[in-house]
């Protein structure tokens, strides 16, 4: 939530703060992944039972709550995601229809299957696959943009979108495109975070982890595997969100 954050110690103003039972990883997940899902489909998603809502990165850090969140409203939920592993993920947290993009072309899936299009993307991919979700759009649809991960290691932090025709595009279904940053919405933090805490204790939400036991040199361990674990994320390996373990020195001391 700041800058400096990949420390083993770090000093937050107590308003920013949330108390948990647990020095869990899975609280890990919470802080910015989840509270981005929630707040963000509350204030601009207008989720009721049938919206069909779609996905990208869907069993990433963010997207599987956003998943979970859009099932809790009766929605139906699609999900993209790179693997058969993460598509049995995304069924276990009630995704209707899991779409692997290595399998599957997910603009031919949504075609034929959802000719009337979809109502809500929650998009955090960019280049391409924005373009492909935004064609995606039912009449009246909500593009939410939370991020655009395959641009960030490029030289401008962007990947190339078909901006030219957007105009068109958005006025043709009377759609529309908003952005999303948490920062913008601090006011509603705390009680997102409250509302989430409550959730997982009760075991009404997933906090999906992933520590790196399966990357090609074991666990993220101590701040020296913080680069390790971003270049995991970037190579689109992680199931939920990445957490990197601080070594019990450091632990212990809290």
């Amino acid at each position: 939530m700041a800058p400096g954050s990949f420390a083993e110690y770090t000093v937050v103003p107590a308003r920013a703060a949330a108390p948990v039972a647990s020095a869990q990883p899975e609280y890990v997940s919470l802080p910015v992944s989840a509270t981005t899902a929630y707040i963000s489909l509350n204030e601009l998603g207008g989720l009721s039972e049938g919206t069909k809502v779609l996905v990208t990165a869907a069993a990433g850090g963010t997207g599987q709550f956003a998943v979970q969140l859009a099932k809790k409203a009766k929605c139906h939920v699609i999900g993209t995601c790179s693997s058969d592993k993460k598509s049995a993920f995304l069924k276990s947290i009630g995704c209707d229809r899991p779409i692997n993009y290595k399998t599957e072309p997910v603009s031919t899936v949504l075609k034929q299957e959802y000719p009337k299009g979809v109502d809500v993307v929650y998009e955090s991919v960019g280049g391409a696959m924005f373009d492909l979700a935004l064609d995606a759009l039912a009449v009246k649809g909500r593009l939410i943009v939370i991020g655009f991960v395959s641009g960030y290691q490029t030289p401008t932090g962007l990947s190339p979108v078909k901006a030219g025709t957007l105009p068109a595009k958005l006025l043709k279904k009377s759609a529309s495109v908003r952005g999303f940053f948490l920062n913008h919405s601090l006011s509603k933090y705390q009680a997102a975070m409250d509302h989430l805490l409550k959730m997982y204790a009760a075991g009404d939400l997933v906090c999906e982890v992933d520590l790196g036991d399966r990357a090609a040199e074991g666990r993220f361990i101590g701040l020296e595997s913080v680069s390790r674990a971003v270049d995991y994320m970037y190579m689109g390996k992680n199931t939920g969100k990445i957490v990197v373990e601080l070594p019990r020195s450091v632990n212990s001391k809290l």
